[in-house]
């Protein structure tokens, strides 16, 4: 990797050159470094999960921002966004709930509370067991969940915006590729 590049007839040695000639990034600096450092490592995992990593940074900040547009945490949208998955009537127990959001049932409970606090989710009793209860989605957390869904994936366009359609479908398969094969589904 080059460690200048050309910007309208001069040279900037602070910014590398990336794969094919393109313009570097942090990565392509820190690998850089590294290279330099320790020409005897294969740092090619570098390349890929360093940016994965700071791409998930940047993820959670744009997800953050569109969930605090619509008053909600992280995990408001979570459990709400659970509920309104599972179809009409949009209720599941809390044991799914937690399942769903992975968290231990204690921490559900606590969640449940405070979303029916705001009144955007209601404890209603399980038809099919006497002793057990449902978690539904109320309207309000129906409109609340739907709109910051609608505003975390215009959020989530500009952030793919650089790469075409093809690209966005190619990398969503190579990440799929990967998850799996971390035994993530």
């Amino acid at each position: 990797m080059n460690s200048v590049h050309a910007t309208g007839g001069g040279l900037e040695p602070d910014r590398p050159l990336g794969r094919q000639g393109t313009p570097g990034d942090e990565v392509d600096r820190i690998v850089d470094a590294w290279q330099r450092e320790r020409p005897d490592l294969d740092l090619a995992p570098l390349q890929v999960l360093s940016r994965v990593s700071r791409l998930a940074r940047h993820l959670d900040r744009f997800r953050r921002a569109a969930f605090a547009a619509h008053d909600l945490e992280p995990w408001e949208f979570d459990v709400l966004a659970a509920l309104r998955r599972a179809g009409e009537p949009h209720r599941l127990s809390p044991g799914q709930l937690a399942a769903e959001t992975l968290v231990a049932s204690g921490t559900m409970t606590n969640r449940i509370d405070r979303l029916s606090a705001r009144s955007l989710v209601v404890r209603e009793p399980d038809p099919d067991d006497g002793r057990g209860v449902l978690v539904r989605l109320t309207e309000a957390g129906r409109t609340a969940v739907d709109a910051a869904l609608a505003d975390l994936i215009e959020r989530e366009r500009s952030l793919l915006s650089s790469l075409d359609e093809a690209d966005r479908h190619h990398l969503g398969s190579l990440l799929r590729a990967l998850a799996l094969s971390l035994g993530h589904s």
